[in-house]
This record gives C-alpha cells, structure tokens and sequence, in this order.
C-alpha cells in the first residue's frame, strides 16, 4: 500500500536555489590597439542616398561595427546628422574636440555629398551647406559653419578619409555643367598631396547611390589595417577598392550574352541587351549587376534599367543625354550583329549535337512523349562529323575500345545477340527483344 507524501516533505527536498543578478554579458574586445574609433558623418551638397544605403547594407552590414560585437573590430562611435540622437551643441562638441586635439580616441571622417565652393556664397553673405553654428571674432551673432569648414579642420587629424557616393568622390550632379554653387569632389577639395594621419589618401567609394556593402566592405578591411591585423587594402590609381571596381558592368551582366550573339532590345522591358537604349555598361567600373543593390538583389539591369555610368568620374555631363544609344554604341552594335549571326547559328547546331543521347543518335529516334524531336540534319551530320574528329584529337572517346563491344556486352556468349549497338534495331525491337 502507497504511503502518502506530505506537502511540507516535497517542499524540504527541493534544492534551494540562491537568487542571484543576472550576470553581465563579458563585452569583446579587440585584439588591436583600437577600442573605439568615433566616424564623423559629414554631408555636403548631398541627396542622403549614401545614408540610406549604407543603411540597408547586410554583408557585413553596419550593425556590428556601432555595437562592437564584430572580432577584432573596434567599437564605432557614429556621429551622424540624420541618425544620431545628439543634437545641437552636444552632437557638435565631439567634432570641437577632435579639432583641438582633446578627443582622446581617433577618428575616421565620412563625406556625403560635393564639396560646394562656399566662396561664392559668402559674396553675399550666404552658405550652400553647414553643420552647427558658431560665434566668428567681432560678431555679435552666431553664423552656421560650412561643411568645407569642417573637413578643412578635421581632415588633417583623420585616421582615414572617406568620400562615400559619386557627389563627394567625383563632384556628382552637383558640379554638372551650369552648376552655380563650383562644386567639387573630396579628392579635388583636398588635393594631391593630401595625406591622412596614419599616411592614407583619400578613399574613394563612388555610386549614385553606392552599393551600401562595397562600403561597409572597405570600411572593415581599412579598420583591419588600422588595428595592424592586416594589410593595406588595394585601391586603384583612383583610390577605389580595386577588388570592387576592376570590372566593367558589362563583364558581371546577367544580359551580357545577349551582346556577343548581337541581340538586342528594341524597347524598356525586353530581355535582350540594352545598349541601343542607352545603356553604357561596356565601359562603366561597376559591380552592381554581380552583387546586387540592396541585400544582394537586384541591381540595374537586373530589373530592366541601363547603366548610365554614375560610378565613373566623368558622370554625370559625359555620359549625358540619358537613355540616348552612346555615340560608339552603333559601331560596337553593328559588328556584334555579323559575328553574333554565325555564333547563334554554330550554337544551335551545337546545341542540338549535345541535346541528344549516344543511344538516340544510334537508333535514330528519341522516346520522347511531349513532342516530336527532329532528327539530325545533312547539316548538322556535315558539322558533327568534323566536330567530333576535331573534339578528341589526341584524346581517347569515352566508351569501350572499338573493336571490343560484344564482349562487353555479352555478344560473344551463345544465345545472345548484341542489339544495343545495332544501327539497323529500333528502339521497339530494343523493347520487344529486352
């Protein structure tokens, strides 16, 4: 017979369990000598599509660098006009300081925009673009301080130096033909012999908008080196991550062959090539197509737009008109039509040649239920008989030597006939005798 348990006994043998706090997550450090790097975003005669590219970046995206959860990364500390919660004097002062030396960590200086020539509009008393305010010596009122003023006092000081987007790298729209405003690049507001603090030039990462990952890409292979755990990236004569921006547009096109085979589209949305349209993809440095917009999906001519090379210095007046067939597109056009018509011919044939099984060649009929397959031509004979001498020379054929098929196929034993390999069966008498 059970005997009953009391309550007050369950209680008694159950573990006391102390209560505690919960413990602190351990915070990782960086194996370098950087803990924290402040990025001062700074916008100049700027549309924000860098910002909300940068935004959307996933690989690596930008997440990890401002929590500091990513290995050997130093924390970020991003100062940024439209994403940080500072604002007024206390989203200015850190940028003070790093003017007077006082800011006790280094700092990396982000441009978003062209650099406007701010002489014109102090003419009148005016200014194009500004961050925060100041009192100037004699004045009774405070007046709004000039981008240019502030990468002029930070950009000595910067680790590194980013102009992120086609506006601060090359000038951009804003320094279009006809501008008022004389704008111009990062690179030509500092000059060649610019250098930042730890010795580099200005880093350039074009794109109206860019890529948000070619960013973030070249921002932790940059920190990397700055931590001494890795080299100095590579960037071209341009300073352009060269592993971003060495192929054109055209060598990553999903359309590109289309181009060889000299198709191309007539009107927007066709699936063929895109250069009688406008599209200057041939000659535009640009890994848009291969790694996709946002997320790695999409991307110009992946969802049916042209390339109008605004990652190039020369955008956006010597690419202009848009959407007008470039001037050496019609020579480019009109060879690819010759060669592309013998191409498409000689694929096809091809195509055909590999499109059917030894055995069906053999037997002359394909078992093919859903529709009637033709059987190979006088052409497609003439093409396959050099083709295939042309093919293995100086290989051997796949298959049993020549000479030796029935005694692999059991020929050689009595009561047995080799149908396999009998050009005169068909595959019905294969079926009745098998």
């Amino acid at each position: 017979m059970a005997t009953a348990i009391k309550p007050e006994t369950v209680k008694a043998r159950q573990p006391t369990i102390p209560a505690t706090e919960p413990r602190p997550h351990p915070q990782r450090r960086p194996l370098g000598p950087l803990k924290t790097v402040h990025v001062f975003w700074l916008a100049g005669m700027s549309c924000d599509g860098c910002t909300v590219s940068v935004a959307g970046a996933t690989n690596p995206g930008i997440e990890g660098l401002l929590l500091g959860t990513v290995p050997t990364m130093p924390k970020v500390l991003l100062h940024h006009t439209v994403l940080s919660v500072e604002y007024g004097e206390e989203f200015i002062q850190p940028m003070k300081d790093a003017w007077e030396g006082k800011l006790e960590d280094p700092y990396v200086i982000v441009i978003e925009g062209s650099i406007a020539d701010e002489r014109i509009a102090a003419r009148t008393g005016g200014y194009f673009s500004a961050m925060g305010s100041q009192v100037t010596e004699g004045a009774d009122e405070s007046s709004p301080v000039p981008t240019a003023t502030w990468i002029s006092r930070l950009a000595p000081g910067a680790a590194a130096t980013i102009a992120i987007g086609t506006c601060a790298t090359w000038g951009g729209i804003p320094s279009a033909a006809g501008n008022p405003t004389g704008s111009m690049s990062l690179m030509d507001f500092l000059g060649k012999e610019y250098r930042s603090a730890f010795g580099l030039p200005v880093i350039n990462i074009p794109g109206c908008a860019p890529q948000g990952d070619n960013f973030t890409e070249t921002v932790f292979a940059v920190l990397l080196f700055l931590q001494g755990l890795g080299p100095l990236p590579s960037f071209d004569e341009l300073g352009r991550p060269s592993w971003l921006f060495t192929e054109s547009v055209h060598a990553g096109c999903t359309r590109a062959g289309y181009y060889e085979e000299g198709i191309f589209a007539k009107n927007y949305g066709d699936p063929e090539c895109l250069i009688e349209i406008g599209c200057w993809g041939p000659v535009v440095n640009c890994n848009i197509v291969k790694r996709g917009a946002i997320n790695h999906m999409g991307g110009c001519m992946d969802v049916g737009g042209i390339c109008i090379g605004c990652t190039m210095p020369g955008f956006p007046d010597k690419f202009s008109p848009f959407y007008k067939e470039p001037p050496g597109g019609i020579i480019s056009t009109t060879m690819s039509r010759g060669v592309g018509m013998v191409i498409r011919r000689a694929r096809r044939l091809s195509n055909r040649h590999v499109g059917t099984e030894v055995r069906w060649d053999k037997l002359k009929a394909v078992p093919s239920g859903w529709g009637n397959v033709r059987t190979a031509t006088l052409s497609l004979k003439f093409v396959e008989l050099f083709y295939k001498k042309w093919q293995f020379w100086g290989a051997k054929e796949p298959g049993r030597p020549k000479g030796t098929e029935k005694k692999f196929w059991g020929g050689d034993r009595p009561g047995t006939k080799n149908d396999y390999l009998d050009d005169s069966s068909t595959i019905e008498d294969t079926r009745d005798r098998h």
